[in-house]
């Protein structure tokens, strides 16, 4: 069975929970990417921004976002899947917490990412179109 590191793409890169959004912005920007797990100064997960939470919960409150820390977007714990978790586990944690994008760890180090055309491409096509749809309804 496929594993997420087999279907990852590695070297993800982290947004610090100390920068700024709109460096973190500018990140978005240069890597080509909608979303970035955020980590702490102990290079420990902290969730993920996204390009969504940026534009709603900053520039559509008003929020500087020069002035804005990264960290303070981080909700709760972060959903990440292992590196040896196969691809029906990926596809549960995805359907289950309705996530499109997964930080990928190796014990406590982000080792990549998995996106969820990541695992349509891994999985047989009835089982795509399942997380397809449980993933489009709310």
């Amino acid at each position: 069975m496929t594993k997420a590191r087999e279907i990852m793409t590695p070297g993800a890169e982290c947004a610090g929970a100390e920068d700024s959004v709109l460096d973190a912005a500018r990140k978005l920007t240069e890597l080509d990417v909608g979303a970035l797990p955020i980590c702490g100064t102990d290079n420990r997960l902290k969730g993920m921004l996204t390009d969504r939470d940026i534009v709603v919960k900053v520039l559509g409150k008003g929020k500087d976002p020069a002035q804005t820390k990264v960290g303070d977007l981080a909700q709760g714990e972060a959903v990440t899947i292992g590196a040896d978790d196969d691809t029906d586990e990926i596809f549960a944690t995805m359907k289950n917490h309705k996530v499109r994008r997964l930080p990928v760890i190796d014990g406590h180090d982000l080792v990549g990412m998995v996106a969820l055309a990541d695992v349509a491409r891994a999985l047989p096509d009835p089982e795509v179109g399942d997380l397809l749809e449980a993933l489009s309804t709310d």
